[in-house]
């Protein structure tokens, strides 16, 4: 939608592709970037329709024909898998107001794919997808459009559920698999809506990589899954799956200098999107654990520039004001030093573990609150005071909206 392209300096290699899918070949380009998967239209210059109410057709399930016979096991098994899931995934239209370069307002649609969680009517799909959306189209089919509502929404996990009131005859929701099966060179489907025309398009490939880390203007994509199955604008919110039809992530953006797939396409981990989209059908948000507090991480050679009494962990710098961090005594800096051309905060709390996890860096802090933690719970931090080691119990909060 507005914020379709993410910069971002992250190399990663491709890696070739094996299985039962041959690859592309795809060159290289400066400076590529992260995209989130969304397709966008042309702004329309007349005023905006009034939202039509559609009339729902109920429609069976589509018919498919037998699988011929010469077929391999992998193409029978990927055949499989598109005749059972492709009827659970949907194109999903929006429609936003934008403010022109003459701060007028025109209409602008977008568009992406989501598929269905439970027979209630519950769509799963990407937070950027439906982000600032006045209104929703979801489609079945061909003959078959609904309006659908935001039931919940999570910015930070890009994730997102919206809900329709009819299901059509015969679809089943996408069942979920697990992130603890997930191996790299296994196959990895993607079903969606290709640049928002292409309906209910498949494309092949293995799952490339496991727990990448990528930031969002929104927040960051935990323990992604890299595949390089084809995603393109459009594919947003679809379903990436495993050979046997199970989710096993939602596609959500691709590594490209071009815009378009050059084999480095990435999932939220159905690890998240279970834990998540259950939570958001039922209060409208996720909460997440926030501790509220920033620092350095310590690396040897910053120990012995800053005379840290030891090598590693998290060294606080701020506080925010009535944090949890602040709230359980957690001391943040007390002064000032230059080191070469660079000013750092010190005398703050250095932090070594929590609960039983060593920390090592800020980021791996946040991912540790974010996966094992729940707001309301509290956690012991294992920290150095001055030349002291002590445990701190901290309860967690919710972070705060906008921060």
């Amino acid at each position: 939608m507005r914020k379709s392209l993410l910069a971002m300096a992250i190399l990663i290699g491709l890696l070739s592709m094996g299985g039962c899918v041959q690859p592309d070949g795809h060159g290289t380009h400066p400076s590529p970037s992260v995209v989130l998967v969304k397709a966008r239209s042309t702004p329309s210059t007349q005023p905006p329709p009034a939202s039509p109410t559609p009339t729902p057709i109920p429609a069976p399930i589509p018919t498919f024909a037998p699988i011929p016979a010469g077929k391999t096991e992998c193409e029978k098994r990927i055949i499989q898998v598109y005749q059972n899931v492709s009827p659970a995934v949907v194109n999903i239209t929006t429609k936003i107001l934008a403010e022109d370069f003459f701060w007028g307002v025109v209409p602008e649609e977008g568009a992406g794919s989501g598929f269905l969680w439970d027979r209630e009517g519950h769509i799963v799909t990407n937070y950027h997808v439906v982000e600032g959306a006045q209104s929703i189209q979801v489609s079945f089919g061909d003959q078959v459009s609904e309006p659908a509502k935001v039931i919940g929404v999570d910015p930070l996990n890009d994730l997102a559920v919206i809900k329709v009131e009819k299901v059509p005859t015969g679809v089943e929701p996408v069942k979920p698999g697990k992130i603890s099966n997930v191996r790299v060179g296994e196959t990895a489907i993607a079903i969606g809506n290709p640049f928002g025309q292409f309906g209910r398009t498949l494309t092949a490939g293995v799952v490339s990589a496991l727990d990448r880390t990528i930031k969002t203007e929104q927040g960051v994509l935990r323990h992604a899954i890299q595949t390089d199955a084809a995603i393109n604008h459009g594919n947003s919110g679809g379903p990436l799956l495993d050979s046997s039809g199970r989710l096993i992530g939602v596609n959500s953006a691709i590594y490209s200098p071009s815009g378009t797939s050059a084999g480095v396409g990435f999932a939220i981990p159905v690890s998240t999107v279970s834990r998540v989209v259950p939570v958001l059908i039922q209060k409208g948000h996720y909460p997440h654990p926030w501790l509220g507090a920033i620092g350095y991480d310590i690396t040897p050679s910053l120990a012995r520039a800053l005379r840290l009494p030891v090598d590693h962990g998290l060294l606080v710098a701020r506080l925010y004001q009535n944090s949890p961090a602040a709230k359980a005594g957690i001391i943040g800096a007390n002064k000032v030093v230059i080191v070469g051309n660079r000013r750092f905060l010190i005398g703050g709390d250095i932090l070594l573990k929590v609960n039983d996890h060593k920390l090592t860096t800020w980021e791996d802090l946040n991912d540790y609150l974010e996966t094992n933690t729940r707001v309301g719970e509290t956690v012991e931090f294992t920290l150095v005071r001055g030349r002291k080691t002590i445990v701190v119990p901290v309860t967690l909060e919710e972070r705060p909206e906008g921060l």
